[in-house]
């Protein structure tokens, strides 16, 4: 008990200190952190904690995936599966391939054509084959064959149902990393039924630069302008418009055909052209992408090649060469503002489908500070009645307890800025519920020293059987509270993750301050007393 090395009391005081220096940013003004982050290296962060939603306001949407749109671009996906079907198999049509609503339908005469092409559809009706159960996976259309050699696909309701979910999987990650790279902290993204997104973001008080930014689907494609003559079919005329978005500079007539998709981008930065110094998008293809790029560039020389955003023409430059190197440039007559806006759009990718926002509220920092002044009452509250309690108790104990307490709230704190993580209303109970955990681990050590000194034992003999002994039990009940942590962080999402999360750096804190901080404190006040009596 007595031999605690010098090393150890070190670590132990340095941890403290670091912890308090941590903090301290949390508590002084932003415009003074910015002018001490000004003279420390970079490598030295002055963060402080961050609040959530509930804590200093921010903005909270809900958008709706438009199950219509998804809808339509699964019929058009089919059309487009159809007409490579039947190009495959060399199968002539009496007229085209009509798509209207959930159907497509188109009609072929021969009769041992549409046997062979039925096959075909059926098979790609059922993907998944036989389940393991032996039953039959459901169809992604049904087909209905009628006189006259009409062949009609019909969507099912169940295939509809499935492609929403996965587009409001897919935008929740495109809107995860958009929203993170505008440096807004810890927005909290979720799915809300069927086909809703909530987005919640600290801190964003004016929601109309995160609808600007949300409510585009940055579907970037590249097309070729069509050469008169083209097949009117395939063509479609899409309009070029100025830096304004409203004025309509002119209208080219585009191949429906699209060349190279904007999913092939790895990267999109904002730049300057050296030429004009223009506000360009400087962007790079994956491999695929950048031999695609390079080969429609190479076989188009001269042309008009349409770079499209969301069926608008941004720019319609001329191929003067072959562009190989699987990276290119977007000039359009752009903002500095609109440059970084398409950037942070195109690295994130294109959303599957349109959104719309069906509830917007802005949550001021009066609601916040409330929150805060409710959480602080809380937590001096049972600060207060602790720290007395641990006092008349265990008179001496009690204040190496109460020590302990206070570093163990530091580095709870400490642990939140590190991690980055966001300090909510719930977050703040679960710093007060760990502050009794911490406190219930000290009462079991004391408990068990009064008892080995009732039983005979010497003082030192006491201390030593005290804090080995309780150390299991405390490791127990801790270890059982850190599983419901571990389970509430995986489980639940939001404010449930934040109270997860301080739970969760409170038990590990508990073991440091309420154990080894404890324990080393007891061992310097008995060499230093040499007591002749236990003060408990």
């Amino acid at each position: 008990m007595q031999r605690f090395q010098p090393w150890k009391v070190w670590s132990i005081v340095a941890m403290s200190f670091l912890a308090f220096l941590i903090i301290i940013p949390s508590f002084i003004g932003e415009n003074t952190r910015k002018s001490i982050q000004s003279w420390l290296p970079s490598w030295i962060p002055v963060k402080a904690i961050v609040l959530g939603l509930d804590l200093q306001g921010g903005a909270h949407l809900v958008w709706q995936v438009d199950a219509a749109d998804v809808q339509r671009a699964q019929a058009e996906s089919l059309r487009d599966d159809v007409r490579r079907l039947l190009r495959e198999e060399r199968v002539p049509l009496a007229g085209g391939i009509g798509a209207s609503g959930r159907n497509i339908q188109f009609r072929v005469p021969d009769e041992a054509a549409r046997t062979k092409i039925v096959g075909r559809l059926r098979t790609m009706a059922q993907p998944g084959g036989v389940t393991a159960l032996g039953t039959a996976t459901p169809a992604i259309f049904d087909i209905n064959v009628s006189e006259g050699g009409l062949i009609r696909l019909t969507i099912s309701e169940v295939a509809i149902n499935e492609r929403i979910r996965k587009a409001v999987d897919q935008t929740i990650e495109v809107l995860r990393r958009r929203i993170d790279s505008t440096g807004t902290t810890e927005p909290n993204i979720q799915r809300q039924g069927a086909d809703r997104i909530l987005v919640q973001v600290p801190g964003l008080l004016d929601t109309n630069r995160l609808k600007e930014l949300v409510g585009t689907t940055a579907k970037l494609e590249f097309r070729l302008v069509a050469d008169p003559g083209y097949n009117p079919a395939d063509v479609e005329m899409l309009k070029e418009f100025d830096k304004d978005g409203k004025t309509v500079l002119g209208e080219y007539p585009v191949e429906k055909r699209i060349m190279v998709r904007g999913e092939d981008l790895t990267d999109a930065q904002p730049g300057f052209d050296s030429r004009t110094n223009e506000p360009v998008v400087n962007f790079k293809f994956n491999i695929r992408g950048g031999q695609e790029f390079g080969r429609v560039t190479s076989a188009n020389v001269n042309k008009l090649f349409a770079i499209v955003l969301d069926n608008k023409v941004i720019s319609a430059p001329r191929i003067l060469g072959p562009i190989t190197g699987g990276s290119g440039q977007i000039s359009g007559r752009f903002t500095v503002e609109a440059v970084n806006n398409l950037s942070i759009l195109l690295r994130a990718g294109a959303l599957p489908t349109a959104l719309t926002v069906v509830e917007e509220r802005t949550v001021g920092p009066g609601l916040g500070q409330d929150s805060i002044d409710a959480g602080k009452l809380a937590g001096y509250v049972a600060a207060v009645l602790v720290i007395i309690y641990m006092l008349t108790t265990y008179g001496t104990f009690g204040v190496f307890a109460n020590i302990a307490l206070l570093i163990h709230i530091a580095m709870i704190f400490a642990g939140l800025v590190l991690l980055g993580a966001t300090l909510t209303l719930p977050g703040i109970a679960g710093i007060v519920l760990t502050i009794g955990l911490a406190v219930d681990s000290n009462v079991l050590i004391y408990e068990r020293i009064r008892e080995e000194w009732r039983g005979g034992r010497t003082i030192i003999s006491s201390l030593e059987a005290g804090f080995t002994r309780a150390f299991a039990t405390i490791v127990d009940s801790q270890s059982t509270a850190m599983v419901v942590a571990i389970i509430l962080y995986f489980i639940g999402s939001g404010p449930v993750r934040g109270f997860a999360v301080t739970l969760g750096l409170g038990i590990i804190t508990t073991i440091v301050t309420a154990v080894t901080m404890t324990r080393m404190m007891i061992a310097l006040w008995y060499r230093w007393k040499r007591p002749q009596t236990l003060p408990i």
